[in-house]
């Protein structure tokens, strides 16, 4: 058993839910977040509590820094502190660049990287104390590569990115290690827009011959909590050979 606690973001489902459920199997202690979901978050607090582990949940808009001092004010005031933090949270848009609002926009990159920074930023004090940390951010092939018709959550994915390797020379005289997750196509409900047809395609393009689940992304993430320390500042495709 693990006895470390680990902070994870939109955990209400997919793959933030199955990062929770393998950590809390495990033996992690787990703070659990989402926007808006209250009784999926509810679900998989239910389900980890199952394990015997410590868990406490909190939903609120983690864009809006106000409510990220509310997040970090909770965890306080329960005196718990973090040892490993997973970035998972985030959204999409489809669609032309030019057919795209300022707010939605705005929406994407301070969800999928403003966001991030306010939980890291709050965060890295507790690293800092213990003298040790992990950070793992939850990113995607299409920061390496870019989509078209994704150009906002390909920024903001990149972004997330060079956050990442920045970070990690940042924290490492400190003994705290950030690195990233960059997933291709996991079967979650990010990608019921596809049509059987379209998801067929992709298949064909990926050498693994299959999309992969939300549980092998969180097997890998709970591989990356116990990886050696001197693996950090990494963007780790995890596409079954596709990019």
């Amino acid at each position: 058993m693990s006895g470390k606690t680990v902070l994870v973001t939109g955990a209400s489902r997919g793959i933030g839910r199955a990062i929770a459920l393998t950590l809390a199997h495990k033996g992690y202690n787990l703070i659990l977040t989402c926007k808006e979901k209250k009784e999926l978050l509810n679900s998989v607090y239910k389900e980890v509590k199952s394990f015997g582990i410590s868990c406490i949940t909190y939903v609120g808009d983690l864009s809006d820094y106000n409510q990220v001092c509310d997040l970090f004010r909770l965890i306080n005031k329960e005196n718990i502190s973090i040892d490993i933090l997973v970035n998972n949270m985030g959204i999409s848009h489809i669609g032309l660049l030019q057919d795209m609002t300022i707010a939605q926009w705005q929406n994407i990159i301070n969800t999928n990287l403003t966001a991030v920074f306010a939980v890291t930023k709050h965060t890295i004090p507790y690293m800092l104390a213990s003298s040790r940390g992990k950070i793992i951010n939850i990113s995607s092939v299409w920061g390496n590569t870019g989509a078209s018709c994704e150009v906002a959550y390909s920024a903001s994915k990149g972004g997330l990115n060079a956050f990442t390797k920045a970070l990690a020379k940042e924290l490492a005289p400190s003994n705290i290690q950030v690195n990233a997750v960059a997933c291709g196509v996991i079967n979650t409900e990010m990608n019921d827009f596809l049509t059987k047809e379209e998801i067929t395609e992709l298949i064909q393009e990926i050498p693994m011959g299959k999309l992969a689940r939300p549980d092998d992304v969180g097997i890998f993430v709970w591989q990356l909590c116990n990886a050696p320390d001197y693996l950090t500042g990494q963007i780790i495709e995890f596409d079954g050979g596709w990019k």
